[in-house]
């Protein structure tokens, strides 16, 4: 929002009136949508068809016109050059802008103004302007005392690749981090990373999905994959920080609930706290809850239970059963299900 603002600011009063055109994957979108409305500014932003319906709907909500086009940002990026040519509006870059950048910028006077010795500051990259403009306030009021270090999703490595001089296998243009998707930084970007950023590195889509969740669990913050890229890097031991002070900046919160919700469960399954088991039991009364009595006890809680008696693999008077369930401490789990193979209970864990 502060480099749409700042721009939508900028703009003479002939500009203004004849309206703006952006493209973006959503963060960028509303913030130009945002910033229109307060300048009472036309807006039109032209957003890939598989953007994330809550961006897409929070960008209309706030008034502008949006436009789905094109599979991933660079193409809608295209469309939304033509239509500035065909209908005379407006044109403001997602990234590759002075005062966009300029606006990202004051993140790094925020940043100074609350921890005045960092030691490490680390920024999302999708094209570039958002560590353009903090790189820049970062290094020209504390020098290079303080490292910048950007970091990008392996599936849109594009940054990377120039600043390291390398061609990486080209992976599928898919991520959660949908907010850095992006094929190629800007020129001017290219230009200010080159000269004020100190590394890029990259991460990959787990290892981002990991990262949403510590967020939100233990630090009560809603991170979309672009915003919690840059601490997944922290936490993948992909950037030395023991013994650093280290800003990792989170730049988004706009994520799909339905992602969210797979991210939540898959990370619950991976720390095995989530557990399902499948159970051979005899199929008479109260076998099953006797069973349920033993994980009660044990304070296993059950999300989920289905039956079949129908398994050609168990005999006639079996049978099985597969739980969802949520398991306190794993070791403890362990032990539980060893008594209940004690109990003549033939339980197994299986892959979610």
């Amino acid at each position: 929002m502060r480099g749409a603002y700042y721009k939508i600011y900028k703009l003479s009063d002939e500009a203004k009136k004849r309206g703006v055109i952006t493209a973006s994957a959503g963060n960028h979108a509303q913030g130009v949508a945002y910033a229109a409305s307060m300048a009472n500014v036309k807006a039109k932003i032209i957003m890939p068809i598989f953007a994330s319906i809550s961006k897409i709907l929070a960008t209309k909500n706030y008034g502008a016109e949006v436009v789905l086009y094109g599979q991933l940002f660079d193409e809608a990026l295209r469309k939304a050059f033509e239509i500035a040519e065909t209908e005379k509006l407006t044109f403001i870059h997602t990234f590759d802008d002075p005062y966009i950048i300029a606006g990202h910028g004051t993140i790094g006077l925020e940043i100074i103004s609350q921890l005045r010795d960092p030691d490490i500051i680390v920024v999302p990259i999708g094209g570039g302007g958002l560590i353009s403009g903090i790189s820049i306030a970062i290094k020209k009021k504390l020098g290079n005392k303080v490292r910048v270090i950007g970091v990008q999703t392996e599936a849109f490595p594009a940054a990377y690749e120039f600043f390291k001089g390398v061609e990486l296998e080209e992976k599928p243009f898919a991520t959660i981090a949908d907010g850095i998707a992006i094929k190629a930084p800007g020129e001017l970007n290219e230009e200010i990373i080159n000269e004020f950023v100190d590394d890029i590195v990259l991460v990959d889509d787990s290892e981002i999905a990991e990262a949403i969740f510590l967020l939100l669990e233990r630090g009560k913050t809603l991170a979309e994959g672009a915003g919690a890229a840059s601490l997944a890097a922290i936490i993948s031991n992909k950037i030395d920080v023991k013994g650093r002070k280290v800003v990792s900046v989170i730049s988004g919160g706009n994520i799909d609930f339905r992602i969210l919700v797979k991210i939540i469960n898959q990370e619950l399954v991976g720390f095995k706290r989530v557990i399902r088991i499948r159970a051979i039991i005899p199929d008479r009364p109260g076998a099953l809850s006797k069973m349920l009595l033993i994980l009660a006890d044990a304070r296993i809680n059950i999300i989920d239970i289905n039956t079949n008696r129908y398994d050609p693999a168990i005999e006639p008077y079996q049978a099985s059963i597969e739980l969802i369930t949520e398991v306190p401490e794993e070791e403890k789990f362990n032990r539980l299900l060893e008594k209940l193979k004690q109990l003549g209970y033939e339980v197994q864990i299986m892959t979610c």
